[in-house]
Formats: C-alpha cells, sequence, structure tokens
C-alpha cells in the first residue's frame, strides 16, 4: 500500500502558514543583510535580492507539495526508485532543468543585473524588470513586457556597463538616390555631435569616446521595402534613452526637409 494517514485539513493549513513564515524571514534576513552590508554594489544586491525571492518561492512549493504528497503516498516506498524517478523526471522536465542552470551562469558570471538594458537575440531591447531562475523579462521601449526563458537566450548584449550605443536609422526606399542620402546622414552626425556632444562618453581627457557617425547602409533589402542608413554614438549610460529621441528627431526633421523617399509598406489595397 502506497497511501498512509488521514487528510487533516488544519494539519496542512498550519504546515502551509508556517512554511510561507519561513519564506517571509528568510527573505526579510536577506534583506537585512544587503542592507547593513555594502561590499556589493546596488545592481548587484538587486538582483541577488529577486533572485533569492524566485528561489525561496520555488523551494516553499517544493517542501509543501512533498508534504501533501506524504498523506497519499508513502515516500519511503516510493524513493526506493529515487534513481529511476529521478531519471524520468530529468528526460522530462530536461528544458526547466536547462533554464535553471543557465540562469545560475548569467547571475554568478554577473553578465546581467537588475535594471540592466539589454538586447535579447538581436531584436528585443528594454530594462531588465525581473531576474527569476526561470526566465527574463524586460521592459521594451514600446511598453509592453517581454519574458523569455534562458535557454531561448542566443545573443544577449548588456549596454548597462556606464555605456550605451545609440543606433538610429532610417529605411530609405530603394528608389532613393544614396549619394543624396549619404549626404543628409553625415550632416546629421554632424548636427548631433554639435547639439548633442554633452551626452557623449569620454575618456579621461575629455575627448569622446565614439563620436556621432554615420555608417552607411548597414542592412540591404530591409523587409522587402528598403535599405537602413545608420547613424551611431557611443553616450553615457544614463542619458540613452532621452538621446536616443533626440537623434530620431534629428533623422526625422532631415528626412522631412530633404524629401528623403521613405521606404514604404508593400501591403497596398486596389
Amino acid at each position: 500500500m502506497f497511501f498512509s494517514g488521514k487528510f487533516q485539513p488544519v494539519e496542512v493549513l498550519m504546515v502551509a502558514l508556517l512554511i510561507i513564515l519561513m519564506v517571509y524571514l528568510i527573505r526579510k534576513s536577506i534583506k537585512l543583510f544587503f542592507d547593513k552590508t555594502s561590499f556589493l554594489d546596488e545592481p548587484r544586491e538587486e538582483t541577488l535580492m529577486h533572485f533569492a525571492n524566485q528561489v525561496t518561492k520555488a523551494l516553499g512549493l517544493v517542501f509543501f507539495f512533498i508534504y501533501m504528497l506524504s498523506h497519499f503516498i508513502e515516500l519511503s516506498r516510493l524513493f526506493t526508485g529515487s534513481v529511476v524517478v529521478a531519471g524520468a523526471l530529468a528526460l522530462i522536465f530536461q528544458h526547466i532543468i536547462r533554464d535553471y542552470i543557465m540562469g545560475l551562469t548569467y547571475l554568478f558570471e554577473r553578465q546581467i543585473y537588475h535594471g540592466d538594458y539589454v538586447i535579447i537575440n538581436g531584436n528585443h531591447q528594454g530594462k531588465i524588470e525581473e531576474i527569476s531562475i526561470r526566465h527574463l523579462k524586460i521592459r521594451q521601449f514600446d511598453g509592453f513586457l517581454y519574458s523569455v526563458s534562458y535557454s531561448n537566450i542566443t545573443e544577449l548584449q548588456n549596454g548597462s556597463r556606464g555605456r550605451r550605443r545609440v543606433n538610429e536609422s532610417l529605411v530609405l526606399n530603394f528608389r532613393q538616390n544614396p549619394d543624396d542620402a549619404f549626404k543628409v546622414m553625415e550632416e546629421v552626425a554632424q548636427t548631433c555631435n554639435e547639439k548633442y556632444g554633452e551626452y557623449l562618453l569620454k575618456d579621461e581627457h575629455g575627448v569622446p569616446v565614439e563620436s556621432f557617425k554615420f555608417n552607411q547602409i548597414t542592412e540591404m533589402n530591409v523587409d522587402f521595402r528598403g535599405h537602413r542608413y545608420s547613424l551611431s554614438g557611443l553616450v553615457k549610460e544614463a542619458d540613452y534613452v532621452e538621446v536616443s529621441k533626440k537623434v530620431r528627431y534629428e533623422l526625422a526633421m532631415a528626412a522631412y526637409q530633404n524629401n528623403l523617399e521613405m521606404a514604404e509598406s508593400l501591403n497596398t489595397t486596389p
């Protein structure tokens, strides 16, 4: 017989409350420890706090699940086949296990912190809002919250190490003369250096590490609509969002004043 004992609702409730209390005390202890110490920087502390909250929550659920299981199954008999069970569970949950391992790798190798601005897999960028033991959540610039499991991250660019590269572009129509577009983009880069040079990241001598510059055509046949003309510059992390807005404005104004032929959607209605 695998069944053992009777189901005791009051006892179950007490155990659940005890587990909740233990999780709460552990979290408060960790927070108090970080509040009283200063050997880690603030982003690192916030990251560890978020990760610890996720781990304590998961462990609490696991312990409660095991306790509930013990009311219906004799765990001593079940554990005699623990090797087989562990192998089967590892096979079933291999994707989840891989997420956990990669999450720990990102954390302990200090590749990401809570609040970092990142680009994931080349097409999702924003600020890290949550670091859990299985996935990462970033708030994109369009306001959407993007979640991705660690095992699905093939490329991660972190721009929060005191510097960010503003990289804005115009996608112009195939019929646009590249020579005219090159001239306008060079003028925009010069304008940005004159108007927003204070935001550029500078070395110890006060010289910009990387001024705004025109990178020519960085992508051909974008979505079968046109070519991408890009402009970039290295700025201070705190100014990244504001500078990006200003550079986009300069590009939009230059396109309007010079009648650049923007790429159009291929979806046309008769």
